[in-house]
């Protein structure tokens, strides 16, 4: 039966105690982890937020009733022990922080019973996730996830302080916005006091943090939650939280140069990570051509390498006729895998057939200088040794090969350079490797709606020698735009904003929007732009994607509190559900029937 707590008060946690408190006597309340009799004393494991600590009963110290109690105790009973700090006197445990002392108990309140756990409380949990998340209470007692949510805190602390030395304020921004889509889905809220009206949950803070710069903020952050109706992956959840920031009279240096210093400052004092500074950049145009992607690992090598020239008049159609259609032909030197298997050759062809490849040659040099290929056929031994020769290949090298459009060649090299790390071991989690991305494209061209679409935001500024293309040739205009980007994944981005009017009405112009239409989305915004707006830019980090790289994790469900699932529903409290007919006619809605069904 509980008991109360009155008259006890904790004095320590149980990893603040150490070999420098012997002697002392202490109150630690937490969990019992587990317990061992041995007949006449009972070892109690000990767990709270810090770590575990053990506690010794014997009837001697802690009485018959006490030493009743402990008898009693099961995995996950809550419990107050009063007790003195003695050193260990069995062996060492140097798995524990406290592994040199124990506490001698001579009192113990039990505060709360507990059945047996659906799964043990155990680091590196192979209970399924979907168990774990349905008790998601017990899951984050699990030391690992604790430890995640710690360093998550700690880093948001970070933060916080770096930005408020800096000259940052700290500006809360709404939750119940207006849905203006461009891009993912809104989650829209319905309004009682406005029938047949919906607020929109923010995907970003990005159109108030620009009007508190137009306000005369200067500086602004917020640790934000915003939310996204869109498909989830391992590194997405319909809700995430964002380290965001705008500042004004700034260029995108002025921009890079704060955030370099605090990436610098959040992983020294965190994690113990000495970034080297300054970042290295790159532009976009570098990145897909050396890696086919827009946010590329840099970790390892295997960079891209365009043979177009090498190949432009050789004998095998593949790759002729790639080109005569406008498109290149690239390849990746997976050095030292000569020797692969076919089999194994044959799952990578499959696996670039999955980014749009109609196929993927391959060719292996041989240790006597001979070639084991896909097309060598069709090629003459100086075609073939002038293609090694560009590749930078040696004996025991294999390469392979993608001849399509360009878009189709980044994506099938850029993923397969991926996966052959994947398989080959090269990703170590344990090396933090930066890269600025700048000078993306302000727009790409969307054929689902036969318009240009941004690549970012409509509200990023063109580079400024672009900005005669808007008109003529918009698909070539570069973007004062930048990501930041870790390890391969993309935890941050921002962009110099566009702050003159006739610029912005122009950017709309060339989305598609009529005047009338921008002004109804964005009239707000464009009617600020009438009263001195001061050039601003920005950045926002995706926190729970950082987290889960700082911590070594897979998936940011890891990092977070309460996630979702891939359906972006709650296994604990089972949201979304339903809800009473008489909430739903307050707010004027109406479900049909084979919805409700």
């Amino acid at each position: 039966m509980a008991e109360s707590m009155k008259g006890l008060r904790r004095s320590h946690r149980c990893t603040e105690l150490s070999n420098l408190n012997i002697g002392e006597t202490v109150t630690v309340m937490g969990w019992v982890q587990k317990s061992r009799n041995k007949g006449g004393i009972i070892f109690v494991d000990l767990r709270d937020r810090s770590g575990i600590l053990q506690i010794i009963f014997e009837e001697g110290d802690v009485g018959s009733e006490g030493f009743e109690k402990a008898e009693h105790l099961r995995s996950e009973f809550v419990i107050g022990v009063v007790g003195k700090v003695e050193a260990r006197s069995g062996g060492i445990n140097k798995d524990l922080l406290t592994g040199d002392i124990e506490i001698r108990a001579n009192d113990i309140r039990i505060l709360s019973e507990a059945e047996t756990p659906p799964f043990p409380i155990e680091e590196d949990s192979k209970t399924k996730e979907e168990l774990r998340l349905k008790y998601r209470y017990l899951d984050l007692r699990r030391p690992d996830l604790q430890r995640n949510l710690i360093l998550r805190s700690k880093v948001a602390n970070i933060t916080r302080q770096f930005l408020l030395d800096e000259g940052f304020l700290e500006v809360e921004t709404p939750m119940l916005t207006k849905s203006t889509p461009e891009g993912a889905r809104d989650y829209l809220v319905p309004s009682r006091v406005h029938p047949g009206n919906f607020y929109a949950l923010p995907q970003s803070p990005q159109l108030f943090k620009q009007l508190l710069m137009c306000a005369g903020y200067d500086r602004y952050f917020q640790i934000a939650k915003c939310f996204r109706d869109e498909d989830l992956r391992a590194d997405r959840q319909p809700e995430f939280t964002q380290i965001d920031m705008e500042l004004s009279f700034v260029d995108v240096d002025d921009v890079l140069d704060v955030n370099e210093r605090l990436l610098h400052k959040m992983f020294k004092d965190s994690i113990g990570i000495d970034i080297p500074l300054p970042i290295q950049r790159m532009t976009y145009k570098e990145a897909m051509d050396r890696f086919g992607v827009d946010k590329p690992d840099t970790r390892f090598g295997m960079e891209l390498k365009d043979v177009s020239d090498i190949v432009k008049s050789c004998g095998f159609g593949v790759f002729t006729t790639a080109l005569d259609k406008g498109g290149s032909v690239r390849g990746i030197n997976a050095e030292g895998q000569g020797d692969m298997p076919r089999k194994k050759i044959d799952a990578l062809v499959n696996y670039a057939k999955d980014f749009g490849a109609k196929g993927l040659a391959y060719l292996a040099v041989n240790q006597d200088g001979t070639y084991k290929s896909s097309f060598a056929k069709f090629m003459t031994e100086d075609e073939l040794g002038a293609l090694v020769h560009a590749m930078d290949a040696k004996a025991g090298d294999l390469l392979f090969f993608a001849a399509d459009d360009d878009e189709i060649v980044y994506a099938v090299l850029g993923n397969l350079r991926l996966e052959l790390a994947r398989n080959l071991g090269l990703l170590d989690k344990g090396e933090y490797k930066f890269l600025w991305v700048t000078e993306f494209p302000l727009l790409e061209y969307s054929e689902e709606e036969d318009r240009y679409v941004a690549k970012h935001h409509p509200f990023t500024m063109p580079m400024d020698e672009d900005l005669h293309l808007l008109d003529t040739e918009p698909g070539k205009v570069r973007a004062k735009a930048y990501d930041i980007v870790l390890n391969g994944t993309e935890i941050g981005g921002g962009s110099v904003r566009i702050y003159q009017r006739e610029i912005q009405e122009k950017m709309f112009e060339v989305l598609g929007f009529s005047k009338e239409a921008a002004y109804d989305r964005f009239g707000f915004l464009m009617n600020a732009f009438k009263y001195g707006v001061p050039p601003h830019a920005g950045l926002a980090y995706g926190l729970d994607r950082l987290i889960m790289l700082m911590t070594k994790e897979d998936s940011i469900r890891d990092v977070i509190a309460f996630p979702k699932v891939k359906d972006a529903s709650c296994l604990m409290t089972e949201a979304p559900n339903i809800v009473d007919d008489k909430q739903l006619k307050e707010l004027g809605i109406d479900i049909n029937n084979n919805e409700k069904e």
